[in-house]
This record gives structure tokens, C-alpha cells and sequence, in this order.
């Protein structure tokens, strides 16, 4: 949702991610953080960070896995629990233990045999509504996936490609957990006739589509609702000026469904050394208190600080809808195959 702040390359591999002194971050385009932060990493370790972004994350998961044996840089951050077995059974990890790995809240942590990634930050996939299209046509937003196939929602919704997209993959996601194997096939016939839009990637959906957001408001967006997450009513508070008293977008509790957002060392990385300190540096306090106001996500570390206005305007999802790794592992390819038949043919 914000630009990177870090020392940016545009180009992937080469001699400049081969330098000892400089560590390349690859990671989805939502990657941002602190310029004084990334600062006191680069004085602390000795190392320049470079970063770089290569789109959604689901197709950035995908391109590292593509150059796995020559990789774009060292570390990859952004591979969440939707896309984690793919990366993992692709080889695109190499084991490490990142210092202070103790200090992950535990419900977060996986790969506890092998450490091939760490956790970074959880948030949740929700659907985001548009409060004043609602106030205005005195028309109550929609609360749940249930309300989102009723009539009165009809041709409002805009969602991103599960196969490409994180956050679309973790709506399909939501809607199996919710209505289950012999169930969520004939809710999206039923979504697909009450007049979703599917997109290629949250940035499209979220700041071109969606009326809600100031920069959909800029392009003219005429969907009030649209698949996002819980810490975007913040993000639309925080970046406005001046500040609104209030967020000018709220979220259908009941339609979230609970993402966890991983970094690993890649296989083949040229500076394992500086990848590994870096690593270490995701999961600090200074990273963590630093990350939610950048990222719009929030902290795994015990004791990391959780802004106010989260707690105001984008508090956590209560009830999340969750699925085991091994059960997203086991069937996401046939579900998104079936989705991609059922919805975009």
C-alpha cells in the first residue's frame, strides 16, 4: 500500500546482489519501511540493503521460483500461508534459524523442523466497503460472504484473480473454509451471477476500482466493495490530509480470512551472510514496532507495539476463517483451476 522507502534496484542478479556489502531484498510491491530504520540496519550490520519489487505476491512468488537457480537477491519476503507449500516444495528456501525466532508468537510459527522461512507479520483478507455509497442509498453494507449473493449487492463487488493474486487466493480461500468442498463452487456461480469483478492484482482493485479509497475516488472507481484488507480503513485515515475523524471505509467482518507473511534465505542467494543478518533484522523490536504504519500489517513478535489507529479503525477480524497448510497444500492448485473455469470462462 506504500512505496519502499529502501534503496531501490531495478534490475535482478548481476554483480550489485553479488557484493558482500550489499544485500538484496526481493518482495511483493507492497514492501515499504522507515528510511531511519532501514538506516540503522545498514549502520548496525554493514550492509546496503537493495530492494526489490516484482509485483503482487503471488507474482513475485512465482518469478522467484522461475530464477530459484540464479535469483534476483538474497532474501524473499512476502510468501504467505496461501502460496507457502508451492515456494517449499520448489526448493526455494535454504534453512536458517533467524535470531529471535524465540519471540514469534507461537500460533504463527511453521517449518519447525526446518526453518526455511520466518515469520514477519499477519493481517487479515476482508472485504472493504465504501461508507458513504452505503449512507447515501440508506442501504445497510453487507456483513458477511452470505450477504455478498444477495440482490442488493448486485454488481458492487470487485475481487483480484486467485491465480495470480495473494489476496484473491485468500478470498477463495475464505469462501471454501466457510461453505466447504461440496459447497463453494455453487456460491461463486452464485457471486459470478450477482456481478463480481475480477481483476489481476489488489493495486488495481483496491486504488482503481474500488470508490472507497482516495486514489479509487481519483480514477473514477464505481465499486463499493472490494477484497482488501482489515488494516486498509487505517491506511485510508493515515495518508489523507487532513486526517478524517473518521474512516471513510470499514470492513465486513464476516468475510476475513487470516493471512501470515513469511521471509526466508533464498537456495541459491549469492550474500548468505548478509541475507541471514537481515533476516535477523526482520523479526527485531526496531523492524516490528516499525512495520505496521508502513505495511499496513501487523507484528509476530511478543511485545512489539500495535499502533493506536489499528486498534481504532482496523482492529483484528474476531473470527477469521483459517485453513491448515497441509489442506491449502493438498488442494489450492484444483481449487484455483476449478475457480478459473467456473469464474473468468
Amino acid at each position: 500500500m506504500a512505496g519502499t522507502l529502501a534503496a531501490c534496484g531495478s534490475s535482478g542478479g548481476g554483480q550489485q546482489s553479488g557484493d558482500s556489502k550489499t544485500v538484496t531484498l526481493v518482495s511483493h510491491d507492497s514492501w515499504a519501511a522507515s528510511k531511519d530504520v532501514i538506516a540503522a540496519f545498514e549502520k548496525q550490520s554493514g550492509y546496503k540493503v537493495r530492494v526489490l519489487k516484482d509485483g503482487d505476491a503471488g507474482q513475485a512468488v512465482n518469478k522467484a521460483i522461475l530464477t530459484k537457480d540464479n535469483p534476483q537477491g538474497d532474501v524473499f519476503f512476502g510468501v504467505d500461508n496461501t502460496l507457502l507449500s508451492r515456494a517449499l516444495d520448489n526448493g526455494l528456501f535454504q534453512s536458517y534459524e533467524a535470531k529471535g525466532s524465540d519471540l514469534i508468537l507461537p500460533e504463527y510459527r511453521v517449518d519447525q523442523d526446518k526453518h526455511r522461512v520466518t515469520p514477519i507479520d499477519t493481517g487479515d483478507i476482508c472485504v472493504n466497503y465504501d461508507k458513504k455509497y452505503f449512507a447515501d442509498r440508506k442501504l445497510a453494507p453487507p456483513r458477511s460472504l452470505h450477504d455478498l449473493v444477495k440482490p442488493a449487492y448486485k454488481d458492487l463487488l470487485v475481487t483480484e484473480n486467485a491465480s495470480s493474486s495473494s489476496p484473491g487466493l485468500g478470498f477463495l480461500l475464505g469462501t471454501v473454509a466457510e461453505y466447504g468442498d461440496d459447497g463453494w463452487e455453487g456460491y461463486w456461480m452464485k457471486l459470478k451471477a450477482n456481478g463480481v469483478k475480477v481483476v489481476d492484482g489488489w493495486e488495481q482493485a483496491y486504488n482503481e476500482e474500488f470508490s472507497g479509497s482516495s486514489s479509487g475516488k481519483k480514477a473514477k472507481g464505481d465499486r463499493p466493495l472490494v477484497v482488501s484488507y482489515a488494516s486498509s480503513p487505517p491506511a485510508e485515515v493515515l495518508y489523507a490530509d487532513p486526517k478524517p475523524t473518521a474512516a471513510p471505509t470499514g470492513v465486513a467482518e464476516g468475510t476475513c480470512f487470516r493471512q501470515v507473511e513469511y521471509a526466508g534465505l533464498l537456495s541459491n542467494a549469492e550474500n548468505t551472510k548478509g541475507g541471514k543478518a537481515l533476516l535477523d533484522f526482520l523479526i527485531s523490536k526496531r523492524f516490528q514496532d516499525d512495520m505496521p504504519l508502513n505495511m499496513f500489517v501487523y507484528p509476530v513478535r511478543e511485545g512489539a507495539q500495535v499502533p493506536p489507529e489499528f486498534v481504532k479503525y482496523g482492529p483484528q477480524a474476531k473470527d477469521p476463517e483459517t485453513m491448515a497448510p497441509a489442506k491449502i497444500a493438498d488442494h489450492r492448485d484444483q481449487w484455483v483451476k476449478s475457480w478459473t473455469s467456473l469464474v473468468l470462462k
